[in-house]
C-alpha cells in the first residue's frame, strides 16, 4: 500500500508579507502587523524584525522596544483573506484534498495526484514557484508521510523552505528534536518531561509507553505514537464552523457599565453581521472576559431558539453580565460568540404575542443594514447608543 503524501504549506509571515506586497518600499525592512501601540499585540512581524527578538503575540510595546526602527502597521483582515483565497485557488488545483488551518497555511493530501503532477517534492516545488510567480509572495513546504511530520517539516525551512522526510526517514528527522517540537508539549508538560530525563524528540520514543501513561494518562498514549512518528489522521476536506465570535482588548480599561454595554453592542453588530453573512444563527451565547490582572472568565446560556439579530445577542450577553464582576473589576477585553449554529434559511413560527418587529421584517431590516456596512464599512451605519464612542 502506497504510503500517504501530505504537504503542509504555510505562508511566510504572512500579514507583514502582504503589506510589503502592496507596498514594495517596505522590502527588507523590519515590518510590524498588529494591535494598538499601547494594549496590542503583534500578529505577524517580517524576518527583518524577528532578527530583533520581535515575534507573534508579543505585545506591541515590548516589540516597540526591542526594534524601535519598527514599521508599525494595522491588520487588514479583508485584504489578507483576498490574498489567502487567491493562493488556495492554487492550491486547489493540485487536489481537493485541501484542509485550511487558517488564512495562511493547510494540509494537502497529494497521495492520489502524483500520477498527474509527478512525485510529492516536485508537486511541492510546483505550488511553491506558481504563488510566488502568480501572488508574489512566499510558502514554506513540509513533505511527510504524516500531517504530524510534515509541519514539522515545513517549519524548519522557513522563510521559503522546503523540507522532504520520506517513510524511511521519520524516525531519523524526528530523534534529534527538541521536545518542545511536539504537539501537545507545553511548558509545564516539558518540565515534567525533563524531570524523566526527556530533552528531544528520541529521548521520549525510548521511554517505556506505561511510564507516560501513569505519569500523563491518555495524553502520554498520545506523546508516544507521535515520538514514534505515527500520526494517522486524514486531511480533513471540511471542518465545521462551532462558532462565530469577536472579541476586543481595549487601550483603556472599562469600569463604566454604560460603556461596557456600549462595547458589548458593537461586538454584538459584528458577530450578528458575520452568521448572517454565513447563513447560520445560533442558540447559545458566551460572553467572554479579561479583567485587568488578566484573570478570564467565560458565561454562557443556551436558548430555546436561535438568532442572528445583533439585538437579541446583546439582550442575551447583557443577562450574562449580571454573572461576572464586570463594573466591580475593570476589564480589558470582552468577547462574545455564538455557537449551536444552525441554518437560519428557513422562515422560523411567530410567537402569538410577538410585537413590534416580525421576524420577515427584522431579516429584512438586517439585510438592509448589512448592504450598507458592506459598502460603507463596519461604521457606515450604527445604532445611536454607538455614536459616543
Amino acid at each position: 500500500m502506497r504510503p500517504k503524501a501530505i504537504i503542509h504549506l504555510d505562508m511566510d509571515a504572512f500579514y507583514a508579507a502582504v503589506e510589503v506586497l502592496d507596498n514594495p518600499s517596505l522590502k527588507a525592512k523590519p515590518v510590524i502587523v498588529g494591535g494598538s501601540k499601547k494594549r496590542g499585540v503583534v500578529s505577524s512581524a517580517s524576518y527583518e524584525a524577528r532578527e530583533f527578538g520581535v515575534h507573534s503575540a508579543q505585545p506591541i510595546a515590548t516589540a516597540m522596544r526591542l526594534c524601535p526602527q519598527g514599521i508599525f502597521l494595522p491588520v487588514r483582515m479583508s485584504r489578507y483573506k483576498e490574498i489567502s483565497e487567491q493562493v488556495f485557488d492554487i492550491f486547489y488545483q493540485f487536489t481537493p484534498l485541501v484542509e485550511p488551518l487558517s488564512v495562511d497555511e493547510a494540509f494537502l493530501d497529494v497521495t492520489g495526484s502524483v500520477g498527474l503532477f509527478g512525485p510529492p517534492e516536485e508537486i511541492a516545488k510546483v505550488i511553491k514557484r506558481a504563488v510566488v510567480e502568480e501572488i508574489g509572495i512566499t510558502v514554506s513546504a513540509g513533505v511527510a508521510p504524516s500531517k504530524f511530520v510534515a509541519k514539522i517539516a515545513s517549519d524548519l525551512g522557513k522563510p521559503d523552505g522546503l523540507t522532504v522526510v520520506p517513510e524511511d526517514k521519520v524516525m531519523a528527522f524526528l530523534e534529534p528534536l527538541p521536545i518542545d517540537k511536539l504537539w501537545g508539549v507545553g511548558k509545564s508538560t516539558q518540565k515534567a518531561l525533563a524531570l524523566l530525563g526527556v530533552r528531544t524528540i528520541g529521548d521520549l520514543s525510548r521511554l517505556p509507553m506505561d511510564v507516560l501513561e501513569r505519569q500523563f494518562g491518555k495524553h502520554g498514549t498520545h506523546l508516544h505514537l507521535l515520538s514514534q512518528g505515527i500520526d494517522d489522521r486524514d486531511v480533513e476536506v471540511s471542518r465545521e464552523v462551532k462558532s462565530i465570535g469577536h472579541e476586543e482588548t481595549f487601550a483603556d480599561d472599562l469600569l463604566d457599565m454604560e460603556m461596557v454595554k456600549r462595547e458589548l453592542l458593537s461586538l454584538a453588530a459584528r458577530v450578528s453581521r458575520r452568521l448572517r453573512s454565513d447563513g447560520v444563527g445560533g442558540k447559545t451565547v458566551t460572553l467572554k472576559v479579561k479583567y485587568n490582572d488578566f484573570v478570564q472568565v467565560t458565561r454562557s446560556e443556551t436558548f430555546p431558539e436561535a438568532t442572528d439579530d445583533g439585538g437579541e445577542i446583546f439582550r442575551r450577553c447583557c443577562g450574562l453580565l449580571d454573572k461576572t464582576e464586570v463594573g466591580k473589576r475593570p476589564a480589558r477585553l470582552l468577547g462574545i460568540s455564538v455557537s449551536h449554529l444552525c441554518d437560519q434559511g428557513g422562515e422560523r413560527q411567530l410567537s402569538l404575542f410577538q410585537t413590534g418587529f416580525t421576524a420577515p421584517r427584522r431579516k429584512k431590516l438586517n439585510l438592509a443594514l448589512d448592504k450598507i456596512s458592506e459598502k460603507y464599512g463596519e461604521d457606515g451605519i450604527l445604532p445611536g447608543t454607538l455614536l459616543k464612542k
